[in-house]
């Protein structure tokens, strides 16, 4: 198995360095490309060993409390050459064992090696920030990679998934464990694969920690409002930790715009910051930008996006997805200018709308609750409502949770998936009713679903997954303090009356805990979201008419975006779905 190619083909997100390690006359044999934040020497180079060489370590991500665990093994005995939170990791799992996954606070994927027990592990982080993908082969070889077209390089004639364009038609994205590849699947976030080297087969796959909500603790506003304030300032601090330039995106919104100000209170020195800007003026949120910018000291730097500079560059982004989906544009362009900028990891507030209720499906959800349980031939009438998104309750007739998010956020009515994928009504009823997700407990208070909806699969396998390898693709490592493990146990502990309810405003109780640093044109205006003029853009790009015309349904599917009846992300699915390179 060629290794160095898999590496080769990760080399974007990792230029800083390469290590192989080779173990058992090639029995094993790990790689790594190295993107370096903490720790820029060679001590920080990988496959990493403990002293006495029985355990090797492949890492991906950020440990952002080691330097609490490295003081607590410290005074255990342990000693470190290092100042990395690698080395960090060998020593917990020396230390604790398994029982160490679940002291880690940060984002991360790693494979470990115990040459003794001849065992490998691999980790995933319980937000599931970091992607890791695996596949056991007939002979029982076990391949990992951080990236699903690392596995092209084992075999260019992988065979596809025959379900993968469907999904994207449905959900957007291709929701986890599934890829585009057959028998290449995710790894559960917060779970561990122990495979055995000897057996050739996987010993065990543990949960070590789950996020969600869980025991409800906090009832008092002042309370919650205080421990928002403490826990959040103190993962932003975590999350500022590097070795490397490191600074924020800062859209204008109230997550992106606290975290800056938060961070500011922090950093001694100028902060920097990134915004994008745009010729249509409607898009434009340099007076919220501005706001904060006139607030703290920073270095900000303004990046210029017209529809030319899409044209120019699509065949480039669409080569950085590692996975097609209808987002990921934006993500792509913002960490360009990080880039251009000489930044090597930036601060996002992805996460905050999934746990403090900023989308429009925490409203939605009673009124689907209502419904949800009407007869399946009741549901399927709903393909003759004249309204697009009310066409999408037909989707109920779909298990949950897949059918409710479906219904909430599913990129086609299932009329239209039938169309675009060639497949009758019944047959993608029974595909999608096939589907293996993580469990979701039927009944939930309808806050707690939505929040369950938007974390576990619009987050998960939509905004993280083109986060991640749009930022890489730059060698630019994206942070998310609003997902840190201890401000989200603090956060999921909360009375969900209090923590969802509010007079109009989303977010309600983040804003009061923050009022007093943020100024109120940021919080007390209309939700924009990170959002381009894609809707003007598109129409005008004759590359993806082309490609979206080769079909009847194609044909079709641009007449209804020429006429105004099409959002512009369904155009870019279905571009994707027939023009995708795996």
């Amino acid at each position: 198995m060629d290794v160095k190619s898999m590496c080769n083909s990760l080399s974007h997100g990792g230029p800083d360095d390469e290590g192989m390690y080779l173990a058992d006359h090639g029995r094993l044999c790990f790689g790594h490309r190295r993107l370096s934040l903490l720790d820029l020497s060679p001590l920080g180079h990988q496959p990493m060993a403990d002293s006495q060489q029985r355990y090797w370590l492949v890492f991906n991500g950020e440990i952002y409390n080691f330097l609490e665990l490295k003081n607590q093994l410290i005074s255990k005995g342990h000693t470190f050459k290092s100042t990395s939170d690698t080395e960090v990791i060998l020593a917990a799992y020396e230390q604790w064992g398994t029982e160490s996954f679940k002291l880690f606070n940060g984002m991360f994927a790693f494979a470990l090696y115990d040459s003794e027990k001849q065992e490998v592990f691999l980790v995933r982080d319980s937000a599931g920030i970091k992607p890791l993908y695996y596949h056991i082969d007939a002979e029982g070889e076990l391949i990992f990679a951080s990236e699903v077209k690392a596995f092209m390089e084992v075999d260019s004639n992988w065979e596809q998934n025959p379900d993968w364009r469907l999904l994207l038609l449905c959900f957007g994205h291709i929701p986890e464990p599934y890829t585009t590849l057959k028998g290449v699947q995710s790894l559960v976030k917060g779970t561990y694969l122990q495979f055995d080297l000897n057996a050739k087969r996987v010993k065990n796959i543990v949960q070590f920690r789950e996020l969600g909500f869980k025991e409800i603790k906090i009832k008092d506003k002042k309370e919650a409002i205080k421990l928002i304030q403490e826990k959040l300032r103190a993962a932003v601090e975590r999350h500022l930790i590097s070795d490397a330039p490191i600074g924020l995106f800062l859209s204008g919104g109230i997550d992106s715009s606290l975290l800056t100000l938060i961070a500011a209170e922090r950093v001694k020195d100028q902060l920097h910051t990134l915004s994008v800007t745009f010729a249509e003026e409607s898009f434009s949120e340099q007076e919220y930008q501005q706001a904060v910018i006139s607030q703290i000291n920073c270095k900000h730097n303004y990046c210029s996006i017209g529809k030319t500079d899409l044209e120019s560059n699509l065949n480039t982004i669409i080569s950085a997805y590692d996975q097609p989906s209808n987002d990921g544009i934006n993500s792509w362009f913002i960490s360009k200018c990080a880039y251009d900028n000489g930044l090597k990891a930036v601060l996002s507030g992805l996460g905050s709308d999934e746990v403090f209720g900023g989308y429009p499906s925490f409203d939605r959800m009673n009124t689907l609750y209502k419904i949800k349980n009407l007869p399946a031939s009741v549901l399927a009438l709903s393909k003759y409502i004249p309204s697009g998104p009310l066409q999408r309750i037909s989707w109920m007739q779909i298990k949950e949770p897949i059918g409710l998010y479906l219904t909430l956020r599913g990129l086609c009515t299932l009329e239209e998936a039938s169309k675009l994928s060639g497949l009758s009504r019944p047959e993608v009823i029974n595909k999608l009713n096939n589907l293996n997700f993580s469990p979701f407990q039927n009944n939930l208070p309808k806050e707690q679903a939505a929040s369950w909806l938007e974390f576990n699969m619009y987050m998960q396998n939509q905004l993280l997954k083109d986060s991640d390898y749009m930022s890489m693709q730059h060698a630019l490592e994206l942070r998310v303090p609003f997902l840190d493990q201890e401000f989200l146990d603090t956060v999921f502990s909360i009375d969900t009356e209090l923590l969802y309810g509010h007079k109009g405003i989303p977010k309600q109780l983040l804003i009061d805990a923050f009022k007093d640093i943020m100024p109120e044109k940021i919080w007390n205006r209309k939700k924009m979201g990170f959002s381009f003029p894609f809707q003007k853009w598109f129409g005008n790009i004759e590359q993806l008419r082309t490609g979206i015309s080769r079909t009847m349904a194609g044909k079709n599917l641009l007449q209804s975006f020429d006429q105004g009846k099409t959002h512009w992300s369904k155009l870019w699915a279905y571009y994707l779905s027939e023009n995708f390179n795996i």
